[in-house]
């Protein structure tokens, strides 16, 4: 059922927004076991599936995963950077997984800091469309697209909170990290957020020890 309690209390920090909007980082840990609304994939373009959080996503999903991701190459071809789809979560506890191409990295004067703001915004939107609650993001761009954890980290959270802000049905945004050290980068960058585009106030919250 969408929108049900999905008893995820772990997190290590956490930016709490207005009308109990939160941002939540969390790790190590592993994204297919979120039971978050949807979860997000670090897809290629081709959205055939590929290594990292890509290659588990399709891994712990199945086959119907990789189907549905044809049935949408094949009325739009390749999927640009920036730009989110969404299919079923197959056998994830997930219902739901958004796929989305974050930019490669080439020095970060490129165009790269808007098309991963576009992924966090695109892929909030089209949760909105669904009316899901909560959603859970890696990382994106930071394996093998090459981005810095800290560059990342720091649109990741300004573009997430400027999407939550008008969004009327998710609530919960959770930024599952593979690792300790992806982890402390992300954590950091709430910890020194601020948004002065954004009207909303916010507190941060630290999680249980």
């Amino acid at each position: 059922m969408i929108g049900r309690d999905t008893g995820l209390h772990d997190f290590t920090i956490r930016l709490v927004l207005e009308r109990d909007r939160t941002v939540e980082f969390h790790g190590p840990a592993d994204i297919t076991s979120e039971t978050s609304d949807a979860i997000v994939n670090a897809a290629n373009s081709s959205l055939l599936g590929g290594g990292g959080v890509d290659g588990a996503i399709h891994e712990a999903g199945g086959p119907a995963i990789l189907a549905e991701c044809r049935q949408i190459v094949s009325r739009i071809g390749s999927l640009p950077a920036g730009q989110a789809v969404i299919t079923s979560g197959g056998n994830l506890p997930a219902k739901y997984v958004i796929h989305t191409v974050g930019p490669v990295y080439r020095g970060g004067e490129q165009g790269e800091p808007e098309k991963l703001a576009s992924c966090h915004r695109e892929c909030i939107g089209l949760a909105e469309e669904h009316a899901l609650k909560s959603l859970s993001f890696p990382a994106i761009s930071t394996g093998a697209f090459g981005y810095p954890a800290s560059e990342a980290a720091a649109i990741a959270i300004s573009s997430t909170v400027e999407a939550l802000a008008s969004a009327h049905h998710v609530s919960k945004v959770r930024f599952v990290l593979f690792d300790i050290a992806t982890l402390k980068a992300y954590t950091r960058a709430a910890e020194r957020f601020e948004n002065p585009d954004c009207a909303s106030s916010y507190k941060i919250e630290k999680g249980p020890s």
